[in-house]
């Protein structure tokens, strides 16, 4: 596995492969949901290449920049043992320079939801994938479903902008309790863990109302509030694919969002119906 730090790095170690390849953008604290990523990557592709970067322009003041974890010795190993065949870790010198042009998310869907809560915060996800799929110019990009917004508006810049790669969806990796992966259930103490189920078994109550035929949104959005209670829940949406709100399920075009702190950490989970 080759270890690129510089652009000028990456440009040499791309320039020697044949082949699509497939790219999987990451901030690193890799665990299985990463690497289920990677193994998509790495069946589809000649190449594989992984970036690590925790983005600064994505995180709002008093989040937890500092605070997100870092494990370079690990995600490397894991990379390499996973097959990645280069591996991009930049600092924020090499990805960002003073007065730079800006990319802003839509004045509609990137200021819902997780942009209502985090304004700003698609400019930043937005401006960092744009640099690194401009460096690595993939076949295909590899992201997970966990972030539907993020992945929405990420497809619609490839579109908007007519650039030449693919983004694929990849479904969401849990726990065996459901839990999905982020790299931020490490902050979760044990207790905080159980109650953190409580995002999983909305989504889950919330299949099972709507294939028994109880596909009225207001009707499922109640309960599923019930279940969550008495978590700090930032939203309970249900959307179609272009994130436009929905009065009724439909399926094939239907995704259920749910954002809720507990304790100090926030999660999000969703179920694409």
């Amino acid at each position: 596995m080759i270890i690129a730090r510089s652009a000028q790095e990456l440009r040499e170690a791309l320039g020697t492969r044949i082949g699509s390849v497939g790219f999987v953008p990451t901030m690193g604290a890799l665990h299985i949901g990463h690497k289920t990523l990677i193994e998509h990557a790495r069946r589809e592709n000649e190449t594989v290449v992984v970036s690590i970067f925790v983005n600064p322009t994505q995180f709002l003041p008093g989040e937890d920049l500092s605070k997100y974890p870092r494990r370079e010795e690990a995600d490397f190993k894991i990379c390499e043992l996973s097959g990645v065949d280069l591996l991009f870790y930049p600092d924020v010198g090499t990805m960002y320079g003073r007065d730079e042009v800006r990319i802003t998310a839509p004045d509609v869907r990137g200021y819902i939801l997780e942009g209502s809560s985090r304004p700003g915060h698609f400019d930043g996800v937005l401006t960092v994938v744009m640099k690194l799929l401009n460096m690595v110019r993939p076949t295909r990009a590899y992201f997970g479903k966990k972030d539907a917004q993020q992945l929405a508006l990420i497809a619609q810049m490839v579109d908007n902008l007519f650039m030449n790669v693919v983004i694929v969806p990849i479904d969401t990796v849990r726990e065996k309790d459901g839990l999905a992966l982020s790299s931020r259930n490490i902050y979760l103490s044990p207790s905080e863990r159980q109650e953190a189920l409580k995002l999983s078994a909305s989504l889950k109550a919330a299949t099972k109302m709507v294939m028994q035929g109880s596909v009225d949104a207001g009707v499922i959005q109640n309960a599923m509030m019930n279940i969550l209670d008495p978590l700090n829940v930032e939203y309970v949406a249900i959307v179609n694919r272009r994130f436009e709100a929905m009065t009724h399920v439909i399926l094939g075009d239907t995704i259920v969002l749910v954002a809720a702190r507990v304790g100090t950490t926030r999660l999000i989970d969703n179920v694409w119906m």
